[in-house]
């Protein structure tokens, strides 16, 4: 699909990886309209690029996700990138905590394609992109919640993809892994031999899945695209494999990090 003029609604906008995206689009000569829930970061981020405009909105708020349709007007291409780290313990949630990263990481994204999708179809032109997790395709400790949501992602882009062959709208799924200083990895200093790679990698990965219409795109080294292959074909050796590395104390890491920042 061309990017180039079309109107991209992009949600979490104005996060690490959100901001990456933008950019990326936006250099393809999208029409962004931005999402998150604050203006006044969405406004700065509006004004560095060329063609975009500012649409505050809450995503756990079910009102504002319903209001927002009408307000994006037509869209030729979603970005649901919105995510919270939903880290922790299941036991250290509270009922409303679990809601609001269902409904921001995963609700939100089907609701926002349920009512741009007749449009896109109409149009017979479209594309759904859901900003996925490598946390999607293998378990992590202390993400029970969080996986839940990046899984939920995964299935309903791969099961929509097959819905909707021959109407003109395509389906992608982008799978970031560990990115660094920003998303689940954000204020947490991973040892040195920890994969990496950055926010722009994973705005030029939203860019290739449009441009090229794949279904699937992992934005990870080698080491855990086999990690998550293991944990498809293998799951037990999978688990016992991780458990070589010191993941659990890296996942509390990243739990009181987002304590901190008040992220969760």
């Amino acid at each position: 699909m061309e990017i180039s003029g079309s109107r991209v609604l992009l949600t979490g906008a104005t996060g690490g990886l959100g901001r990456a995206v933008a950019r990326a689009l936006d250099a393809r000569g999208a029409h962004l309209l931005l999402t998150s829930r604050k203006q006044e970061p969405l406004d700065i981020l509006a004004a560095e690029l060329r063609s975009a405009e500012a649409l505050p909105a809450d995503l756990a708020e079910r009102d504002d996700v319903d209001a927002l349709r009408t307000r994006a007007g037509d869209v030729d291409i979603l970005v649901h990138n919105a995510g919270l780290p939903g880290s922790g313990r299941l036991e250290s949630f509270t009922q409303e905590e679990i809601d609001r990263v269902l409904d921001v990481n995963l609700r939100a994204g089907i609701m926002l394609t349920h009512a741009l999708l007749p449009g896109m179809t109409e149009r017979r032109r479209g594309h759904l992109v859901y900003v996925s997790s490598m946390g999607g395709k293998v378990p992590t400790a202390r993400a029970s919640i969080y996986a839940a949501t990046k899984y939920g992602l995964r299935g309903f882009a791969g099961a929509l993809r097959d819905d909707l062959r021959g109407s003109g709208v395509q389906v992608s799924a982008v799978f970031p892994g560990v990115i660094s200083g920003v998303g689940m990895q954000e204020g947490v200093t991973l040892p040195r031999y920890a994969p990496k790679r950055t926010a722009e990698d994973v705005g030029a990965a939203v860019v290739k899945v449009i441009e090229r219409n794949r279904a699937e795109l992992d934005v990870a080294d080698p080491i855990q695209k086999a990690g998550a292959t293991m944990a498809a074909l293998m799951p037990q050796t999978a688990a016992h494999v991780r458990r070589l590395f010191p993941v659990e104390q890296i996942a509390d890491q990243v739990v009181e990090a987002h304590r901190r920042s008040g992220k969760r």
